[in-house]
């Protein structure tokens, strides 16, 4: 299936039935957006004992994503419509997450507790994750994945493919890190731009949406629910005693087959 959040596209394989294993050459030859599928992000379903459904990610680059918030919400949305169901659990990388239907092709996924402590980032040393000691004070969030925020007075001015990638392989991120530069609007909106790890530029991303979200309340920037838009368009977060909350819509594109040519010129 083909789906995208805000722009944010995925190629998602159902892997509850007979499909090919996916592994990281394959999911970079789908990702290959001349000989493939092309995608930012792609998810794999499988059945789980415990939740509805559980779902792995992959970076273009063949890379593991460790949460993946637009994909999370897109394939919940996708489960409800096929089952009738109004909520459901899913299993990531951070363990259960809970969803809502939250109507007109919208739904709500809990991303779970913000990981504020250095280790939990992770980051290599030990400090202070509101501001780092890197120029311009970003601050780090875990959210599944590692994030780095800095907020700027404009976003837009910001060359982001080559703030992105200077920031990406940081030495304090041993595990890469996700890059957003965020304005301040309002105390409930947020502007942001973002750079993934192993993907690069995204019209949007959920889990450096939530990460935002987290270090503006953190520093007094912004209240704890807020609108953030995105370069695709607009999400709600908000951050709640039981996690951080992210509402916003869903598209699902078209389903397809990969052919055997193609899956036979996959190198192993």
């Amino acid at each position: 299936m083909k789906m995208h959040g805000l722009g944010n596209d995925f190629v998602v394989v159902d892997g509850r039935g007979d499909s090919a294993e996916v592994t990281p050459s394959l999911a970079r030859a789908i990702a290959d957006r001349h000989r493939g599928v092309g995608f930012d992000q792609l998810a794999v379903i499988t059945n789980d004992a415990q939740a509805d459904v559980a779902l792995t990610f992959f970076n273009s680059d063949g890379s593991i994503a460790g949460a993946c918030g637009n994909a999370t919400r897109c394939i919940a949305r996708h489960e409800m419509d096929r089952t009738g169901a109004k909520d459901l659990s899913l299993r990531t990388e951070r363990g259960l997450l809970a969803a809502r239907d939250a109507g007109v092709g919208r739904a709500s996924v809990n991303m779970g507790a913000p990981l504020l402590d250095w280790a939990d980032v992770p980051l290599a040393r030990a400090m202070d994750t509101l501001e780092l000691p890197i120029d311009g004070a970003p601050s780090a969030t875990g959210m599944g994945n590692p994030h780095c925020t800095f907020f700027v007075p404009d976003a837009e001015a910001i060359d982001l493919a080559a703030f992105g990638a200077a920031h990406e392989h940081h030495p304090l991120f041993p595990q890469r890190t996700n890059v957003q530069v965020a304005q301040i609007l309002s105390p409930t909106h947020i502007r942001m731009r973002v750079w993934e790890r192993g993907v690069g530029v995204t019209l949007a991303s959920g889990s450096s949406s939530c990460a935002t979200a987290v270090a503006a309340a953190r520093r007094g920037l912004a209240e704890r629910a807020v609108t953030i838009t995105l370069d695709g368009g607009d999400l709600q977060i908000d951050w709640r005693d039981d996690g951080v909350w992210m509402t916003g819509p869903t598209m699902h594109g078209f389903n397809g087959t990969l052919t055997a040519q193609f899956l036979a010129d996959v190198a192993p």
